[in-house]
């Protein structure tokens, strides 16, 4: 599977874009956000891609950040969410935004993205409540912490402490930006205890 490309932007549409990588134009469906980020035509670009297959239809769909297609990927195991509709969530919240919403049970805040009422904003929110917390926010260049890492393992020392899902998630994450990826365990509970009792 193609995970990433790294190239050349050769040209953009209303939810697409062309990443030339050594003379090979890839055509990758994109969120609004990720489309804004990648530049003008001409620049250098990296995007985090899925391969998403059907019968009759294969698709590379396009992420600024790994935080994004992670989403994304928990988006569409959700009955009712297509790729379309996952996209179109995630053009109109950011992971942040999408987290917050899913962790506070706020179907309405789902429900502001095109082509989701508030019956799939409900589904969405109660199906990934769970992992929201979990998932500490990453903006751009940070991807979310896989299982077993230093940064799940420190969410997971703040839940048990009595924080919120979101709240250690949200701490851990400004804790990681503070001390840098090689950040042990011990490092980021401490800054991140400090930053969520603050």
């Amino acid at each position: 599977m193609i995970a990433r490309l790294s190239g050349r932007l050769d040209d953009t549409g209303v939810d697409w874009a062309v990443i030339d990588v050594g003379g090979v134009g890839y055509l990758v469906h994109c969120s609004a956000r990720t489309l804004s980020s990648l530049g003008d035509r001409g620049d250098g670009c990296t995007v985090y891609t899925d391969l998403q297959v059907s019968e009759n239809d294969m698709r590379l769909i396009g992420f600024a950040s790994g935080a994004e297609r992670d989403w994304f990927r928990l988006l569409t195991a959700v009955q009712g969410v297509g790729s379309k509709v996952a996209l179109a969530i995630l053009s109109a919240l950011s992971t942040q935004d999408l987290q917050r919403a899913c962790a506070g049970q706020d179907a309405a805040t789902v429900a502001r993205a095109n082509g989701v009422g508030p019956k799939l904003a409900s589904r969405i929110v109660n199906e990934l409540k769970d992992q929201a917390g979990g998932l500490p926010v990453a903006g751009p260049g940070l991807s979310v912490a896989a299982p077993g890492s230093a940064d799940a393992d420190a969410v997971s020392a703040l839940q048990n402490l009595g924080f919120k899902p979101v709240v250690a998630a949200n701490a851990v994450a400004q804790a990681q930006g503070e001390l840098g990826d090689g950040a042990g365990l011990n490092d980021l509970v401490r800054v991140a205890l400090r930053l969520a009792a603050g």
